[in-house]
């Protein structure tokens, strides 16, 4: 420090601030000390202006090989500036080293599970691994489905049999049912499918009665089908409310089960002189009845039931339309009428019902059977059991047969064109169909064969 003074004193002249120094100091330039003499101070402050600026700038400019020169100039280097992303993204080994092939045989890198066409063997237990326990190696793990509860039961399969009503397969049942843990409530399927049933067609009620003899033996017992009749007949007090013939049904239900090897001979005659309820011995009664009735006089249990809707062949819904019509001209009863049509359970056979209900005006040459059929077709359209699809496809059929009808009919056409005309006036055909009606050529009064002589009667 004391040097320092003296060197301070000695170089500073009075009334000279300009040249403060004029030996050898000791300067800080950006952290460093240097020594340098009075003129290259301000050089040395250049060019550590510059190198700053550089500095800055490097992140976003390109010359990021500039260099300076000794007079404080800027030199831009030759070669080409390079990223540091560029060689991280050079796979290459940067030791110099190597072919320039791939890292680890192309086994590495990110998402890799080795070199093409490796496969793998199977882990070998290790005998002397900490967590190794001798009892799971024989383990056979299987899934656990929980049994159902009351509640899931019946949310679970009455879709099931549902969709049965609808398309008939017994055996997509049966493999529905094996997937589930019925546990104790697999003696209450043939229950609730019967349930079901009291409240559904017939031919539901012929769906339910062959299912039970399909799912008897793969899916259930004989003891859980008899366990729920022995339930359906407790139950018959509160089946009743919703379903006032109940136990004439079920009695059906219980002899069809008989017939089919599904339910004991004896179910019934355990119940003599045991039953209190009324509805209960109704049943029974009807059973044995129709057991009794098959085994004198040949009734055929199997079709107690009947075949339903289309499962039926097509000359018997024909007898059966009209039959149907027939009951109608003799009693009038619309409702009745309706109530049958609906029962046949054949909506896409309502065509057939139309075709038989228009030949039978022509044939019939009457008014009252004429006022009959159109005042039932009117009825059955405002109901919409007879679709206007269904309605169509019967008025054209008897259109394009009208050229046979005439002939068992001569007048067919005038009664034709009379039953269209009024069908139209009380808003049962619209006005397309009624002019597609086909009207008979007129016939000429004079002809060449009959000598000039005039027809007085024509058609």
């Amino acid at each position: 420090i004391l040097s320092l003074s003296g060197n301070l004193s000695d170089s500073f002249p009075s009334g000279d601030e300009d040249n403060t120094f004029t030996g050898n100091v000791d300067n800080e330039i950006n952290g460093n000390w240097i020594s340098a003499p009075t003129g290259s101070i301000h050089e040395a402050r250049l060019k550590a202006k510059v190198k700053r600026r550089l500095r800055k700038n490097s992140s976003r400019d390109s010359g990021r090989g500039d260099s300076l020169s000794d007079t404080g100039d800027v030199v831009r280097s030759v070669v080409p500036p390079t990223s540091p992303k560029g060689k991280l993204l050079n796979r290459r080994s940067r030791m110099g080293k190597g072919r320039g092939l791939p890292k680890k045989g192309g086994a590495g890198g990110k998402g890799v599970w080795g070199t093409p066409g490796q496969v793998y063997d199977e882990d070998k237990v290790d005998v002397k691994d900490p967590n190794y326990d001798a009892e799971q190696e024989n383990c056979v793990y299987e899934t656990v489905v929980l049994p159902l509860d009351e509640e899931t039961f019946e949310k679970t399969v009455t879709p099931i049999v549902q969709e049965y009503f609808e398309h008939g397969d017994a055996n997509e049942v049966a493999e529905l049912l094996a997937e589930l843990n019925l546990g104790s409530m697999r003696g209450d399927v043939p229950m609730l499918a019967v349930s079901l049933a009291l409240e559904a067609k017939a031919s539901h009620r012929e769906l339910t009665s062959c299912l039970l003899s399909e799912l008897c033996g793969c899916v259930l017992t004989a003891a859980d089908v008899e366990a729920s009749f022995h339930k359906l007949l407790k139950e018959l007090p509160d089946l009743v409310l919703d379903t006032p013939g109940a136990p004439q049904m079920l009695g059906q239900f219980i002899a069809r089960a008989v017939a089919d090897n599904i339910l004991p001979k004896s179910f019934i005659d355990g119940y003599k002189g045991r039953v209190d309820c009324e509805y209960a011995r109704a049943a029974l009664d009807r059973a044995a009845v129709l057991l009794r009735m098959s085994r004198w006089t040949g009734l055929r249990i199997d079709s107690l039931w009947g075949s339903g809707g289309g499962q039926r062949p097509v000359n018997q819904l024909i007898k059966e339309v009209n039959l149907l019509l027939k009951e109608y001209l003799l009693s009038g009863d619309t409702v009745e009428a309706e109530r049958c049509l609906r029962e046949l359970e054949v909506p896409h056979f309502h065509h057939e019902f139309v075709y038989e209900a228009v030949i039978m005006v022509l044939e019939s040459k009457g008014n009252r059977t004429l006022q009959m059929i159109l005042q039932l077709l009117k009825s059955l359209c405002a109901s919409t059991v007879i679709t206007v699809d269904q309605l169509r496809r019967g008025f054209e059929r008897v259109y394009v047969d009208m050229a046979d009808l005439s002939i068992d009919v001569p007048c067919a056409y005038s009664l034709l064109e009379k039953f269209v005309e009024q069908s139209f006036d009380t808003g049962v055909i619209d006005k397309k169909l009624r002019d597609l009606c086909p009207c008979r050529g007129r016939k000429r009064f004079i002809s060449e064969g009959d000598g000039g002589r005039l027809k007085l009667s024509s058609y």
